[in-house]
Formats: C-alpha cells, sequence, structure tokens
C-alpha cells in the first residue's frame, strides 16, 4: 500500500509540473506573474481524491518552480516562489483534501491560499526580474507594495477561481464519474458528489 501512495504522489507531481512548464510555453508569463493563470492549479481537484495528491500536487509545483528558475533566470529570487508559491499549493491541496466532502467549498482553498501569498512576494520577484510597472496599469512597483498586493490578491485570485471552478470542477465531476474513480472512492470508504 505504501508504494502505491508513494507512486500516486509522484504521478500527480508529474502531471503538475509538466502541465504547468506546458503552460509556460504557451502562455508565457500567465503562469508566473502578476495576472496568473496556472493551468496545472486545476489537478487541486485531486485533493478531493486521494490524501497523495497533498505532497504529489507541493512536489510538483516546487519541480515547476526550481525549473522557472533555470528557464526564466530569476535567480536566488526564484527561491521566494519555490518556498512561498509551493506552501501556498500545499495549503490549498490540504483544504481541499479536508472539505472533500463539500467539493465547491473545498475548491476554494488553493483560490485563497494563492490569493493571499503569492501576492506578497510576487512583487520582489518582479522588481527582481525588471518589471518596474504592473502590467496593463501605471502602478509602479517602487514604493507601491500595498498596492501591488492588492492588485494580485484580485488577480491571482481571480485567475485561480477561474482555473478551479472553470476547469477544475468539471474535471473533478468527469474523474468522479469514472469507474477508476469509482472503485477507489469505494475502497477509501468515500463517496464523490
Amino acid at each position: 500500500m505504501k508504494s502505491q501512495y508513494i507512486a500516486r504522489v509522484g504521478v500527480i507531481a508529474a502531471a503538475y509540473a509538466a502541465c504547468t512548464l506546458v503552460t509556460m510555453l504557451f502562455l508565457g508569463s500567465l503562469a508566473w506573474g502578476p495576472i496568473q493563470f496556472r493551468v496545472s492549479e486545476a489537478l487541486c481537484v485531486l485533493a478531493l481524491f486521494t490524501p497523495a495528491a497533498v505532497p504529489g500536487l507541493t512536489l510538483g509545483c516546487v519541480i515547476a518552480n526550481v525549473a522557472n528558475i533555470v528557464l526564466s533566470g530569476t535567480g536566488m529570487l526564484g527561491m521566494l516562489d519555490v518556498v512561498f508559491g509551493s506552501l501556498a499549493t500545499f495549503l490549498g491541496a490540504l483544504f481541499t483534501w479536508k472539505m472533500r466532502s463539500c467539493p465547491l467549498i473545498a475548491l476554494a482553498g488553493p483560490v485563497l491560499a494563492n490569493a493571499l501569498i503569492v501576492p506578497a512576494y510576487l512583487p520582489l520577484l518582479l522588481q527582481g526580474i525588471g518589471f518596474y510597472t504592473i502590467p496593463f496599469t501605471s502602478i509602479s512597483l517602487d514604493g507601491s507594495w500595498g498596492l501591488m498586493y492588492l492588485f494580485g490578491l484580485v488577480t491571482t485570485g481571480a485567475g485561480e477561481a477561474v482555473i478551479m471552478y472553470v476547469l477544475g470542477y468539471p474535471l473533478q465531476r468527469s474523474l468522479a464519474n469514472t469507474p477508476f474513480m469509482k472503485r477507489e472512492l469505494a475502497q477509501m470508504g468515500t463517496t464523490a458528489k
């Protein structure tokens, strides 16, 4: 049973990291940056089905954020995203697992965790890589951490909500109806809604 759990963690981590890197390749800074649509976050719905999703999603986020350091050249500032971005994913996935009996509420976990945590360090990271104004606005990053945090709270939260409820919720509904998931849930003694 332990080897099956570890395998699930690894598969989920690989899926999250791969989806994030594909998002980066095709959507550019929308996987990172002040306005975020990290499509891989839809995989947080896996925490509705298995506790292995919590470490799997966290590990996948760490891998993706380390890869971003290499690909974008953020250097040590990128470690902020590795530590705190991965913490947000961990807390969001943990909330989702704990609240799995009510999926619509459970999916709010990643939204809240990312909306509150990511904008706290994002201004430092963006300034470090040369962004001095918020895209599509004239808000300067110099000396306006509060405005940047508020902007990030709204945009990161809205982006995460779109991912979780427009992509994630239908994914959860589809997965819950597969024979594999029905069998797995029956073995765990839970039911999917």
